[in-house]
Parts: C-alpha cells; structure tokens; sequence
C-alpha cells in the first residue's frame, strides 16, 4: 500500500558539486560582454560565470549521465550514450539527433551543422535545426580509429581528425572528400587545439609529446616533451605573451615558451586527479582548469617567473563524504569529512561562504615539502567527528577520529586548518599501535573538553585548550569491547558509553565513577544525544533501533522496520522526531511521542550520513558513490503534511535525489488535492447536546451592547462638520472698465428637515424572517442574519421590534422565542445573554404591559436560572481541583 500525495521531505537542491570528468567548455556572451564556462555534472550541465565563479543555470537534466560536451554561440550539446542532444538558454533540450549505434565520445560544432563520432568510428554531420542527417562517414577502426577532432581556423567547410595509430587526415565535410593524410608521429592522438597562429595545430600524443605542426605545408615547428603521462589538453595565452599551456593525468600543468621552444615553469598539483580541461581565456592572463577531483579553478599569471596563483576557485569532495554535521544553531555551515581525508564547511546559502579546512596530517610542514603526491604523512579519512561553537574564537572546536587510527586530531573552523593538538593515550606516544583505533567522539557543550572512545574499551578525557589528558573511565577500561559510541549531556553531568558486548553505561563526568549500568537486548552499533530532551538514540547490529530517557535511564521506544545496517541517525531540532538511513536505501522517520514511523521514501543509494538543521529546514544526506550533499526540505513547515502512522503494509515509492536547483515543475499544491488524507478537519458547531457552547465571533460583536449608548455620546463630534464651499471653475466678474467680481449670492436652504418616517416603517430581512418564525418555529435563519450585523445594526433591528418603532408584539414574541431556542441548545450562550440583555433594557415597558411577554419571559427566567445551576456546578468542580493541586503536597 502506497501514501497519495507528498511526503515529508522533498527534494531541493545539492550541494557540493561542481565538475565532473568531463572537459569544460568556454563561451562567450556578446550582449553580456561576459565570459561563461559550462562544466557537465552527472546528467546536468552547470554555467558559471568566469568574473566571480558563480553559478548562474542549470540545465534539466537528461536520463543518464552525460559522456560528452561541447558548445557553440547559442547552444550546448551533450549527449549521453548513443543520443545528442542541444540545450537552448543554458537550461531546456530543444533539438535531439537520434542515428548512432554506439556512445558517442566527440562532438565539434561546425557552423549551422554539428558532428559526432561514436566508439564505432561512425561520423556524422547533423543539421542542427533540422536535425537531420547530412552526412555519415565510417572509419575502419584497424587503419583509422577517431580519436580527436578539430576545425582548424579560416578552413572552410574543413575538419582535422586525429588517430589511435598516430595518423591525421583532413577532410572536407562539403564535398566529403579526404583532402590530406598526414603520416603522423606514429603514436596515438590525444588532444588536437588551434594556435593563436593561423595553419598551425598542437598535437597531444599518448606519450607525452606535444607536437605544434603547420598543417598547410605538413611541417613539424617545435617539439616538447613532458614525462607525466599522455596530454589531457592543451591550450594557448592570446594575451600577448608566447605561452602554451599543457595538462597531465596525474593534475600537474606545464606551461612551455614558445619562443624560446623551453619549458618555462610547472604548476604541481593544479588538482588531485587528471586535468580534465583547460582553457585561456581570450585576451586575459587567465587559466580555468577543471578536473575529475570536483575542482574549478581559475589561475592568475601575474607573479615574476610567469608561473599562475589560483584567483577563484570552486571544490567540493574528491570522494564521497562520509560523515555530515550542522555546525552552530543557524542551519547555514555543514561540515563534511570524505573518503578523500579532507573536511570541508559547505554553505546552504550561497557557495561563496564554503570553506575548506583541508586534510588531516601527522606534520603539516613536512607534508607541504614533500608535496601532495609524495605526501607519507597524510592522516586516513576521516570516520567521525564532533564540533561545538563554544570557545571557538578561543581555540580548536573540531575534534575528529580517523580511519584504523589510534590519534584523534583538532581542527579549528575559524582559521579553517587543522589544530595544534594530536589526542592519544600517553603510553602511545612513541609507538602507533596496530589493532588500536578511535572509534567514537563528543565535545562537551561548553567547548573545553573532548570524550574519546577506543578500540579497546577505553574512554578518555582530553582538554580542549591543551591537549592534556584529563583522566580516563573506569579502572583500565570502560567496557569490555569496543566503544560504538560516546556522549556527554548538556550540563557536563553525565557521560554516556556504549559497547560492543551490549551494555550502556552512565558515568559522572567530574568524578568518572559509574552511575549506572543497564544491559541492552542486542550489541549497539552507534548512539545519538538530543542533548536538550535528554533522549538517546541506540542503533543496533540486528538493525532495530531503541530510544532511551537518560533521567529514567529506561527504554521508552524500539522501533523495527529496517532490512539492512543502520548507516546514520539524527533528531528534529525539538526532539520529536528521530530519522534513520539504512543500506536498504530507506530514510524513515519516526514519531517518538506516539512510538509510530509516519514517513519513508526509497532512494537509489543508500544514505551514509544524514543531519537535521537546528532550524528544522531541512534534512542533509550524502549517498554511496556521490559527492554531493543533499538537502530534503521539510514539508512540515510550509504546507499541509499528513503525519498519521503509516500502515503496516506501507510500500515506501522511490523519490529522485534532488538537483543543483530546485525543482520548480512539481506543484505541491495538486498533489494535496489528491490525497485523500489531506482533508482538513472542520469543528461542528456543537460537539455534543449536554455541552454549553459559545460562539466563535469576536467580543467586539457583543460585550458592548448594552454600553452603546454610552460609546455614542463620547464619539459624538461638539459640532457639525462644515462643507467647503466649492468655488467656480470660472470666477464670474461685473462687467466694466474696472474688473470685479460678482459678490456671492446667500444659498437658500430649501431642504427639508423632516425625517419621512415611511423609509423606517419598511420592513428589515431580519423582522421578515421572525415573522416567518411564528409559523415555521424555525429560528436559524434571524439568528444567522443577526450574528452577521455589527453592534449598532443589532441595537436598530432590537428598537424597530417595538410597535412605536414599526413592529409588533407578536414579533417581539417570536424574538424571545428565539433565545428560547438557543437555551434549550445550548450553543451560542454569551450571544443569547448579550441579545437578551439589550432587548430587555430597551422594551422593558412594553413587556410589563403585556401579559403573553411577561410569560415568556418567566419562562426563559428558568431555563436562564437551570443553566447557570449547570454551569456553575461544573465551575465549583474544576476550581476545587485547582486549589486541591496547588496545596497537595504531591
């Protein structure tokens, strides 16, 4: 059985990814005066801006990955497998080529026509608006396998490709003919780029070569050669200055002169993996590199020695992230630890704020001698972490465990590097054990001590600000097995360790005595405190989940429903919720006050890590194989979200993980209209008959009625409010040689001061519909219309009841009648009372004259009196209750 309608969380956007392995393509805006660089991640394409590095579209994205990208003026082409398709506006497909019968794997824009090569060495020249084909060459894969394809500049109607066997052939796409076959370096082609020259080509080669060639007389001009690897790209300075610029696989650059045919300097380690793309930008010392690292960087050549600084750059994880954390109460910073040791701060508000704190090493200045490559003195990744904003201006507020690694290290967030202090027993200071690693951290809310717990057992104090080792729990160890988790509550009262052999224990955290100890029904795998419910989440190795009240120290909740290992768990920022990701690829929610799961969705990869904003906007999760953090809004907050439990029989459906931008298709509110569980609950007008109930019109309706006459004479204004005489468009003047104007003529006031009487004899909706009443004795209709009217409305309707005023006695009868009608309900009390008091103040007369009111209201006189006797019953009860609850020593 599946829920209608939406979850509890929707997808928003992600955070963190910025490139892909994929080269980036250059453009250039002729309205904007704007250089833009379009970078494929996963099936999307990303434009950013090249003057601040900012992100200004993204394209929807196509079914599976993109494997190829390139660009013209006006449009981007990708393709995926065997399909191109043209992105119009950065953003929508508006023109698909469907032909090829294997993956496409180069594109060059040629034009009005764009042509592709598939791994087949099929050709083929598309018509972009037609999308039709206009030419298919096929290569003999043996003699002539495509592997690079360039539009050498001013050759018409020309293209030159290069080869796995070394060859280059020139061909006209017009004529389809082979123009010229050049004999090559015998050695396979990896790159093809343009010199600034005209007729002249860069070649990359597979060995390292980079040959600069004149294709119009087949001579060779210069040869360099680098020892990293094949070329990945190549690209020329037009700034003025003879610079050619040439990429490697394992992330360093070469930057060759031209004119002096020398190597000029290198740029080591540009990125972490292989230079995917580069590019000059046209007229400016300026390089954009992007890499498979996830990494955008553009470099300045400004410096003596002609060697580039990085002058903007955008990164995300290299690897995935394993461990995620809201850092502080806004909900603005995650901090992220990846497979790729680094720990990094990503900003869910604009990616200007991320930060990088870097990776984790034993000896940072022998790390930055030695260089990335070649670094021994790198720190594994890192497992699990903890941070507290307390003190952190002050000292290092991160403290983290690595990987197999006995050492636990402190970062600081503010200088955004790795701390002063390594954290480990002093027995192991001057040798690293094997088979002895930290397992679990916390930091104290106040920032000046962290919680350590090992391999072994043991648990640890170490102070923040120091280093110092500050004690340990227990004789030699705290438990028997590992320690699965560690936690400190809010006050720095307790200390709370779990172990593998499946007991909890509570420790004091001043004097480290054991408090109390509870043995749990199966071996725990992680826990987690809401440090301001005292709630405690246990995660188990039988993949069940357990909640504990740390004041009771008891079980309140177990919850089971999960088929594969818990990976994470966090809590809503009030307590109430506690969500869980597990390697059955299900994120489900669970109701603690009502012990129930009211949310679940399928993802397609499981979610590692998941935290909750301390704001409650949104939930992050990062996934098996990605490198984004995902962000989930919480539905909650700004539309209806049904949180009924979910039947047992519940089949969670799939949900899309969400894109760089927020999807702005979907339109919550239709699926609201679909979902039967959606309908709002609307109050009866009376719960039940024995209940007095009042109405829901506000007091202004009623409380000053019998005051109004009072109210009047205070707003009355001391004097008439005088008209302005209005002058003339045309002031009108007596004729002659001097001009006047004509003396104002005296009005004279021909009004009638008599009120006509026969506008108030007419009959009102509200008397018709009591007339009516005497013979229907149905009184819904006038008291719907009363409650309707304001205060001086009901005084008027009141007054012409009386027969001085246009009524009759018999309408008057039918008025006390109605409030007969609400007594005897019940409902509507204090309007019964207010309606009553104002009719009786004003015909008080009338009804001690007449003999069937006077009746009447002797009758209403006891039902008045029967419900009061009720009502003040029920008062006398409730406050004896009070005052008993107050004075009971309880």
């Amino acid at each position: 059985m599946a829920r209608e309608g939406g979850g509890l969380f929707a997808g928003f956007r992600v955070l963190g990814r910025f490139s892909g392995h994929l080269p980036h393509v250059l453009r250039y805006h002729g309205r904007h005066r704007e250089f833009y660089l379009a970078a494929a991640v996963g099936p999307s394409v990303h434009t950013y801006n090249v003057k601040r590095l900012g992100i200004v579209a993204v394209s929807n994205a196509l079914p599976q990955d993109i494997t190829c990208l390139a660009a013209d003026r006006m449009l981007i082409f990708a393709s995926y497998d065997n399909i191109l398709h043209a992105f119009a506006r950065n953003k929508e497909v508006v023109h698909s080529y469907e032909g090829h019968k294997a993956r496409i794997h180069l594109l060059q824009p040629f034009g009005d026509h764009v042509i592709s090569v598939d791994v087949d060495n099929v050709l083929i020249v598309w018509n972009i608006q037609s999308e039709e084909e206009y030419l298919q060459v096929d290569f003999d894969k043996a003699t002539f396998a495509v592997s690079a394809i360039l539009h050498p500049s001013t050759y018409l109607n020309k293209i030159l490709l290069g080869s796995e066997q070394g060859s280059l052939q020139l061909w006209n796409i017009r004529s389809n003919k082979l123009l010229y076959s050049f004999p090559g370096w015998k050695l396979a082609v990896t790159t093809l780029e343009q010199a600034p020259a005209v007729d002249v080509v860069a070649v990359g080669l597979v060995s390292g070569h980079i040959i600069v060639h004149n294709i119009k007389f087949d001579e060779t001009l210069m040869k360099f050669q680098q020892d990293w690897g094949p070329i990945t790209a190549i690209s020329f300075r037009t700034d003025g200055h003879p610079v050619m610029a040439a990429g490697s696989p394992i992330g360093h650059i070469a930057l060759w002169d031209l004119e002096e045919k020398k190597l000029m300097c290198q740029m080591q380690d540009a990125h972490s993996t292989a230079i995917a793309g580069m590019s000059f930008v046209p007229g400016e010392p300026l390089l954009i590199t992007n890499g498979a690292d996830n990494a955008i960087r553009v470099w300045i050549f400004d410096g003596p020695g002609g060697t580039g600084r990085v002058l903007r750059s955008r990164m995300g994880h290299s690897a995935p992230p394993t461990k995620i954390r809201y850092y502080g109460q806004n909900g603005e910073q995650i901090l992220s630890a990846g497979q790729d040791g680094t720990l990094q701060s990503f900003s869910t508000v604009h990616e200007k704020f991320n930060k990088s704190l870097g990776r984790g090493s034993i000896n940072k200045k022998k790390s930055k001698k030695k260089g990335l490559k070649l670094d021994t003195m790198a720190l594994p990744p890192i497992t699990v972490f903890a941070s507290e904003v307390a003190h952190q201006s002050d000292w290092d507020n991160i403290v983290a465990c690595h990987q197999g690694y006995i050492t636990c290290t402190t970062w600081n967030y503010q200088k955004t590097s790795m701390g002063a202090h390594k954290l480990r027993p002093e027995e192991f200071s001057k040798h690293k054990p094997i088979d002895i690693y930290a397992t679990a951290v916390d930091i104290t809310s106040c920032g000046n001590f962290a919680v350590i717990g090992l391999s072994t057992g043991r648990v640890d104090v170490y102070n923040m600000q120091s280093g110092i080792h500050r004690g340990c729990y227990g004789k030699e160890t705290a438990h028997k097995g590992a320690i699965r988790g560690v936690a400190v509550d809010g006050l720095n009262q307790l200390v709370i360790t779990a172990g593998s052999e499946g007991l909890i224990k509570f420790w004091k955290f001043k004097t480290k005595d054991l408090v109390y100890s509870t043995e749990l029904s199966s071996s725990p795998s992680g826990i987690l405190l809401h440090r301001d419910s005292g709630i405690l989440g246990i995660t188990f190795d039988d993949f069940s989940i357990s909640v504990l009240d740390i004041e009771t120290r008891k079980i309140v909740r177990t919850f089971s429903g999960h088929h594969g290992r818990i990976n994470d768990m966090t809590f809503s920022p009030d307590g109430r919720w506690l969500i869980t990701s597990s390697m059955d690829c299900t994120i489900k929610t669970w109701d603690l006050p009502s012990g129930c799961l009211i949310d679940c969705f399928l993802v397609d990869s499981a979610a590692v890590s998941l935290t909750m904003s301390p704001t409650g906007d949104f939930l992050a999760s990062t996934h098996v194989d990605d490198l984004g953090i995902h962000l989930w809004s919480n539905r909650s907050l700004y539309s209806l979200v049904s949180l009924r439990p979910l039947p047992a029989d519940y089949e969670p459906s799939l949900v899309t993980r969400p894109s760089t931008c927020p999807v702005q298709d979907v339109d919550v509110a239709e699926d609201e209209e679909t979902c039967d569980e959606m309908i709002e609950y609307v109050s009866p007008e009376q719960l039940g008959e024995q209940l007095v109930t009042l109405s829901s019109l506000p007091e202004s309706r009623w409380k000053n009625l019998l005051n109004l006459d009072v109210i009047k004479k205070k707003n009355k204004p001391r004097e008439p409010p005088k008209v302005p005489k209005s002058a003339p468009f045309f002031i009108p003047t007596v004729p002659g040689l001097i001009p006047r104007y004509i003396a104002p003529e005296e009005e004279n006031d021909t009004q009638s001061k008599v009120v006509n009487l026969g506008v108030l004899a007419q009959k009102s909706d509200f008397y018709i519909h009591l007339e009516e009443a005497l013979s229907t004795n149905e009184y819904t209709a006038p008291l719907n219309l009363l409650k309707s009217l304001g205060p001086s409305n009901i005084e008027i309707e009141l007054r012409s009841l009386a027969p001085e005023g246009g009524g009759s006695v018999e309408v008057m009868l039918s008025f006390l009648r109605m409030i007969g009608m609400m007594l005897n309900k019940k409902y509507n009390f204090e309007l019964a009372q207010a309606y009553l008091a104002l009719f009786l103040k004003l015909h008080l007369k009338i009804l001690s004259s007449e003999p069937n009111l006077l009746e009447e209201v002797s009758r209403l006189s006891t039902q008045l009196e029967e419900t009061w006797i009720h009502l003040r019953t029920l008062f006398n009860q409730s406050l004896c209750v009070l005052t008993y609850m107050k004075s009971a020593l309880l």
